[in-house]
């Protein structure tokens, strides 16, 4: 039998306003009325009804994370894949239910398929035009960016501190002894490439590197099979022009360079050192396994549905960029202390 919340107020002797204060958990009630509501409650096997609540509460307890990419892959990203991972398990602590969906185009067509079905908030993931911050922002809807950037200052956006990552890179390889420096990076377009190289550059300029000794390659993409292309591209410049470490803007690009460093029999770290960004699970799978900079994409997931409840229920945002910092290079350097980047996180 289906119960509703006037006759549970009825059998519990209360107001159908205490019992509705009992049930939701929002409200005073006092002790006494609160125990012969939950007692009812208990013996009837009562649940509220989702639909019913959200109506009364103007909230559904959805939230919606939409992740903005041209290029496959998304979900099964190894960067993107453990963001969402995060965001699930937080939203699901919070009590969020939590609706996904990519979005190739950078269109407005997500964001209104979010709309529709009533979400308390939105999640916004990696680069998006900005119509999009525009069409969402009309609806006065709670939402954050995740891993992307825009120049409008009322826009919340959660971001690792790529440039500072980038430069403590340049500053570890810099005091292990290398002075000419091989990289390759991904599209400039997206802000993480862009500020890793930046802050790569710098951190050699601050060092006193002359420009001639740094070489770049932009890739325009940054899967595995670019870096293996590219590096077979520059292998004899790389090798011949005096380079002992190669530095990329993430791990995969770095994974498909060592690939092909590997299959012509270069020694790695004795004879190139290879290092990249990001930590994904398989940079710990090669042999060697790579050196990297840590990107905290657990944390970075949420600290996301974290800023995000406080936006749904109202409270205060310190600011509108929080930047997830990358770990101190001594942080988690291996013991045995290589002369070399191989296998080494920080």
């Amino acid at each position: 039998m289906t119960y509703n919340i006037k006759e549970i107020a009825s059998l519990a002797g209360v107001s159908k306003s205490t019992a509705s204060r009992v049930i939701s958990g929002n409200g005073y009630a006092s002790p006494e009325a609160r125990a012969r509501v939950l007692e009812v409650v208990e013996q009837l096997q009562y649940k509220p009804n989702a639909v019913a609540r959200a109506m009364v509460a103007k909230r559904t307890n959805n939230i919606g994370v939409i992740v903005f990419r041209e290029r496959q892959p998304i979900v099964s990203h190894p960067l993107y894949g453990k963001l969402i991972d995060a965001i699930l398990e937080a939203a699901e602590g919070l009590g969020y239910s939590v609706l996904l969906k990519t979005d190739r185009e950078m269109s407005v067509r997500s964001a209104d398929h979010m709309l529709e079905r009533r979400v308390d908030g939105l999640i916004l993931i990696s680069r998006l035009r900005k119509n999009v911050v525009d069409h969402v922002k009309k609806y006065n809807l709670p939402y954050l960016m995740v891993n992307g950037s825009t120049d409008d200052p009322d826009v919340i956006h959660l971001v690792s501190n790529d440039e500072e990552g980038g430069a403590k890179a340049a500053a570890y390889l810099h005091g292990l002894g290398h002075r000419r420096f091989f990289v390759i990076a991904g599209p400039q377009e997206h802000r993480s490439h862009h500020l890793r190289l930046e802050g790569f550059k710098q951190g050699l300029q601050q060092l006193g590197v002359p420009a001639s000794d740094l070489a770049v390659v932009l890739s325009p993409e940054s899967n595995l099979e670019q870096g293996a292309r590219l590096m077979a591209e520059h292998f004899g410049t790389f090798i011949g022009g005096g380079y002992t470490v190669l530095f990329t803007t993430n791990d995969m690009l770095a994974l498909g360079a060592m690939k092909v460093l590997l299959q012509r029999s270069v020694r790695i770290p004795e004879q190139a050192a290879v290092m990249g960004f990001d930590d994904i699970d398989f940079a710990a799978a090669y042999a060697p396994a790579l050196t990297t900079v840590k990107v905290d994409t657990n944390r970075m997931g949420y600290d996301a549905v974290a800023l995000l409840d406080r936006l749904i229920h109202q409270e205060e945002v310190l600011s509108k960029k929080e930047r997830i910092r990358q770990r101190n290079p001594d942080s988690r350097i291996d013991l045995r202390r290589r002369r070399e980047p191989c296998g080494l996180v920080f």
